[in-house]
């Protein structure tokens, strides 16, 4: 039994925890017709396991449950077995379990001209599609119009540039800037990545705070399967060595290219000169920027900050109302982690912690006869520091909703 070459298709590549959130997402959603995921190997004893292990999940719970609410009932049938074909919620999915190389998966047979490649093994853009270990570009070969990568592009050698037919989008940030016509393969940075692009973002449209003077941030980060489970001895050439230690019970220092990749979907950013980092936390999911920024501040009538906690929430609660609504959520509660589990948002505000304080540099006369001016008196620039706390569901309600919108809105372009 084949997919019906008429529908509207979705091609999954991977089948970890972006892969199988990204199909549970679009199951939801209704946008697509039917699925075709490739897992690239046989899984479990056949189709039985594979449809059990689409159906649970230990971070969100049963399928039914979290797409549905507790009256949601399992719709998971296997249709065919020969072609391995499911059906989940009236929605085919065919599953292939032959080619791992992307340039050898059937998407032309299958119909599928719009992939998301959620393996996180080809993220080079630079390399060609008959690269023996496979590439983004294969699936263009194997008959997809677009690739989407839900990572970061990674360039090997650092002697080539980003090819002309590739982009970074972040959907509500620069996603409307897509060209079907020229961009092919469309990377969807990172799940930190789109959570700090939504929270700077309102304040590069603000003209109190659009001048930046200093930024950092730390991640506090969910774990991932990049960890260990327990303490192992590294590959060679290792040079972190934190990366082989236990999940469970440490709490692990490690890095974040958020802010590199930041500069691709906001420009104007790399002026700035972010410095961030990540800690890694053991629980499932659910992860916390914390945003430091430093900004030259004004003083009012009364000689006090024009930058202060209530102008900076302020800021957050108009944008949850306008142009970032449903992508940035603003609240006042005193939310843990475990509040945030599939909150659909790129972003929630952490409005009651908010911190801003205001210092003043002074200017002294001898460092402007230095530049030549000639001056008796020295000044003092106000500034204000801030720290802002943002919520991200790094696996299903930050990341993937932002992907899946992002896939329909690239699909919608090619109709």
């Amino acid at each position: 039994m084949s997919v019906n070459p008429y529908g509207n298709y979705l091609g999954i590549n991977g089948l970890g925890r972006i892969g199988k959130l990204t199909l549970w997402y679009h199951l939801q959603e209704n946008h697509f017709d039917g699925f075709v995921v490739n897992i690239g190997r046989q899984a479990g004893n056949g189709l039985e396991d594979i449809a059990h292990l689409l159906g649970v999940d230990s971070t969100y719970g049963p399928i039914e449950k979290f797409l549905f609410g507790t009256r949601g009932q399992k719709d998971i049938k296997i249709i065919d077995r020969r072609d391995n074909l499911l059906q989940l919620f009236g929605k085919p999915v065919k599953i292939l379990c032959k080619a791992r190389n992307p340039r050898e998966i059937k998407w032309r047979e299958n119909k599928v001209r719009l992939v998301i490649d959620t393996t996180g093994a080809f993220n080079d853009p630079t390399c060609l599609e008959d690269d023996k270990k496979g590439s983004l570009r294969g699936h263009l070969a194997a008959g997809a119009q677009k690739v989407l990568c839900s990572a970061p592009f990674k360039i090997k050698d650092k002697s080539k540039k980003v090819p002309e037919d590739c982009v970074t989008l972040i959907y509500g940030i620069n996603h409307t800037t897509f060209n079907p016509n020229d961009e092919n393969i469309i990377s969807a940075a990172s799940c930190t990545t789109t959570g700090l692009a939504h929270m700077i973002k309102p304040l590069l449209e603000k003209e109190e705070t659009k001048n930046i003077l200093t930024a950092s941030l730390s991640t506090i980060h969910a774990a991932t399967n990049s960890q260990k489970v327990l303490d192992s001895l590294p590959v060679t050439g290792t040079s972190d060595l934190r990366r082989n230690r236990m999940v469970f019970n440490n709490i692990i220092l490690s890095t974040t290219g958020a802010a590199n990749t930041l500069e691709k979907v906001i420009p104007e950013i790399e002026r700035v000169g972010f410095m961030a980092d990540s800690v890694r936390i053991p629980i499932d999911t659910v992860s916390l920027i914390i945003l430091n920024l430093t900004f030259h501040s004004c003083l009012n009538e009364r000689g006090e900050p024009t930058i202060n906690r209530k102008f900076l929430n302020n800021i957050y609660k108009e944008t949850s109302k306008g142009a970032q609504k449903s992508l940035l959520c603003y609240s006042d509660n005193q939310n843990v982690s475990s509040d945030l589990k599939g909150k659909l948002a790129a972003i929630v505000i952490e409005g009651h912690d908010t911190h801003t304080r205001t210092g003043f540099i002074d200017l002294k006369p001898e460092m402007f006869i230095k530049m030549g001016l000639d001056t008796d008196n020295g000044v003092s620039i106000p500034v204000t520091h801030s720290t802002l706390f943002g919520w991200y569901d790094n696996e299903y309600g930050s990341y993937v909703h932002c992907l899946g919108r992002l896939a329909v809105y690239i699909d919608n372009a090619l109709r």
